[in-house]
């Protein structure tokens, strides 16, 4: 078949250590959702609907050949027209998957597919516009797991408002024990990513082109930050470049795999629309942040506000609400509860000898995961600092970090 050789011990070869962790599954499975991954673009429809008709062994052997399979593809809800087109796109592609799987393995990147325990369970509602397999590289098992969600997302060129609104949802949903998804661009992306590290939670970044090579540069250190604790995914194999549509197409991803999707600052042609839409598409949840009217960067809000279905977000408890959750752990009625555990994790800091996490909790009487939750909204407030050895105070009037 063009090359291909479609036997367990040609998948485990060509695997290696990418199926690993896959235990009993059927590694030919893998491999060929790993052929099909260097073969498609993202949300290839045609691909989606023959991989779930006929698996995707046999929908990979239909790719490969010139003609034929004309009654499967009829199954599948395809015309003869649809598949021959979509072997047109598929065939100069035959053979790119070999690189890609070495620069995998280069890269310390897993495999992910459907049947997986780390395979997530929303990304089913994509129907056949789900990816065929994810690449991904950190916490990979804290894919499969049902916690609670949601994506920041909004505009790249963001306000010192919009960044601070990001980071005080996705520090307090993080405390909270919900995940924080979104892309690892600048601007929204980014100040949602970091503040939920800071908060000690789980975030996850989904990318629009290989995890060998990030995107943006600018954001590199974040992206290795984020693999220590959480998850940073790909639907498209090493190698391939982030473009234009293959962003478009992550959107996708990004609102089907949380409950729900929030905007924060998106102007009238904003990406950012784009994931809410395709959150709208599949029935999540959509909340948008209002800004001030004569602001650029919030004119695509102010749009799915007035044109659409989407719930004004004012603050945590209504992203909790969204997503079906009660009221916040570090709601404003609660603050005066935690003003005591915060007093004395500043007492347990110093202004000019940074100190450990585990430092810090020690002298203030905590445990580790609540003082990390406490020094990471703190350092939300500008009052502490994070260094390479520890945490500081930092000192009165000093600029703050959003």
């Amino acid at each position: 078949m063009n090359g291909i050789e479609l036997t367990p011990d040609a998948a485990a070869r060509a695997l290696g250590p990418l199926g690993a962790e896959r235990g009993d599954g059927d590694p030919v499975d893998a491999y060929a959702r790993a052929l099909w991954s260097a073969l498609v673009e993202p949300g290839d429809r045609v691909a989606g609907a023959l991989i779930d008709t006929v698996g995707a062994v046999r929908a990979l052997e239909m790719a490969c050949a010139t003609s034929g399979g004309w009654d499967e593809a009829a199954l599948a809800g395809l015309t003869r027209n649809e598949l021959t087109q979509a072997r047109g796109r598929w065939h100069p592609r035959i053979g790119a998957a070999p690189p890609a799987l070495e620069s995998a393995r280069r890269a310390g990147v897993q495999l992910v597919i459907p049947g997986d325990d780390a395979w997530p369970q929303r990304a089913y509602d994509l129907g056949p516009y789900a990816p065929v397999c994810l690449w991904a590289r950190g916490e990979v098992a804290l894919l499969g797991g049902m916690t609670p969600a949601f994506a920041v997302v909004g505009a790249r060129a963001s306000s010192s408002y919009g960044e601070f609104v990001a980071a005080d949802l996705a520090a307090g949903g993080a405390a909270a024990g919900i995940a924080v998804y979104s892309g690892a661009a600048y601007g929204i992306d980014a100040a949602a990513h970091a503040a939920a590290l800071s908060a000690g939670g789980v975030t996850v970044a989904i990318m629009a082109g290989g995890l060998d090579r990030t995107y943006p540069v600018g954001n590199v250190d974040l992206v290795e930050r984020i693999t220590r604790t959480g998850v940073v995914i790909a639907e498209v194999p090493c190698g391939t470049t982030p473009t234009k549509h293959r962003f478009l197409a992550r959107n996708r991803l990004i609102a089907a795999l949380s409950d729900a999707t929030v905007i924060v600052e998106a102007g009238w042609r904003s990406g950012a629309l784009n994931t809410a839409h395709h959150a709208q598409a599949i029935g999540r949840p959509l909340g948008v942040v209002p800004g001030p009217i004569t602001s650029a960067s919030s004119m695509g809000c102010h749009r799915l506000l007035r044109e659409g279905d989407a719930v004004c977000i004012t603050g945590l408890d209504d992203v909790r609400e969204l997503i079906g959750l009660g009221q916040t752990i570090f709601s404003s009625a609660q603050v005066g509860d935690h003003i005591d555990d915060r007093t004395r994790v500043l007492d347990a800091l110093s202004a000019r000898s940074a100190r450990e996490t585990a430092d810090v909790a020690r002298r203030a009487g905590l445990a580790v995961g609540e003082a990390a939750a406490l020094l990471g909204l703190l350092e939300l407030d500008g009052v502490v600092e994070r260094r390479a050895t520890g945490w500081v105070q930092r000192a009165p009037g000093a600029a703050t970090l959003w």
